[in-house]
């Protein structure tokens, strides 16, 4: 039987800065390097959909005015694929008239920040949001995938309302999945969030769960998606909180 337990506190966040000004996003990448996230920086608009669907951040800071692909058309095409859409965006721009602030608020952005700007401030509204996006993940006690339940706060999980036992790694796992579907997740991302950074026994311990839940839970033996060389997919079939289901 699966003992209680919880993502890791030391679980790496990864920030993605989206800035074609190479000063400002070194800047901005030092800073939040500082304060500990991850970062990864691109400097062109055609670039960002290609990356976060093979490495989904956990918040991407936009500049609305991107070569390419400017900032409005990546949040409109983020928040309509099913595997993106709840990874929270802070629109970055020197644009400050109101009109251009209310367009990317609608289109799905979490914050707005205009030039020039704090580079402290900035990563402290990193944080904040970041914080909302997790008390709202935090909230969901119940979720669903097909007929799989998974109950976060008693660890349960039936299967068409037949319980079926998983130890504390597998429960986090599935947990972890189902809260990232559509999105592409490398055995070196998933050991760092569910495993905790320190974890040292290798990458082939996921590949040893995930057989496992394959087994356990015969739903998913399609839906998890083996990319190869890289790590695992959970299809894009939108989980819902079972509070929503009745």
């Amino acid at each position: 039987m699966y003992g209680r337990g919880a993502l890791t506190d030391a679980a790496v966040t990864r920030v993605l800065v989206v800035e074609d000004d190479r000063d400002i996003a070194d800047l901005v990448a030092h800073y939040l390097k500082r304060t500990g996230y991850v970062v990864d920086v691109l400097y062109s608009g055609t670039e960002v959909l290609p990356h976060v669907q093979q490495q989904a951040p956990d918040l991407v800071l936009l500049d609305l005015l991107l070569p390419g692909l400017n900032g409005l058309e990546i949040c409109r095409a983020m928040r309509a694929d099913p595997g993106l859409a709840a990874i929270p965006i802070i629109m970055l721009t020197a644009k400050s008239e109101e009109a251009d602030r209310i367009v990317g608020l609608e289109l799905g952005g979490d914050d707005y920040v205009t030039k020039p700007f704090s580079p402290k401030e900035l990563v402290a509204r990193v944080g904040a949001v970041l914080r909302r996006a997790g008390r709202s993940r935090a909230g969901q006690r119940l979720l669903r995938f097909g007929p799989v339940l998974v109950d976060t706060e008693q660890h349960l999980v039936t299967t068409d309302g037949q319980e079926v036992r998983l130890t504390a790694k597998e429960f986090l796992l599935l947990k972890y999945l189902i809260e990232h579907p559509g999105r592409v997740l490398s055995r070196d991302l998933l050991l760092s969030d569910v495993w905790g950074y320190r974890y040292t026994g290798g990458t082939r311990t996921v590949d040893v769960h995930i057989r496992r839940l394959r087994e356990k839970l015969p739903p998913l033996r399609e839906a998890i998606v083996t990319i190869k060389q890289f790590g695992y997919k959970l299809l894009e079939r939108r989980p819902a909180t079972a509070d929503a289901l009745t």
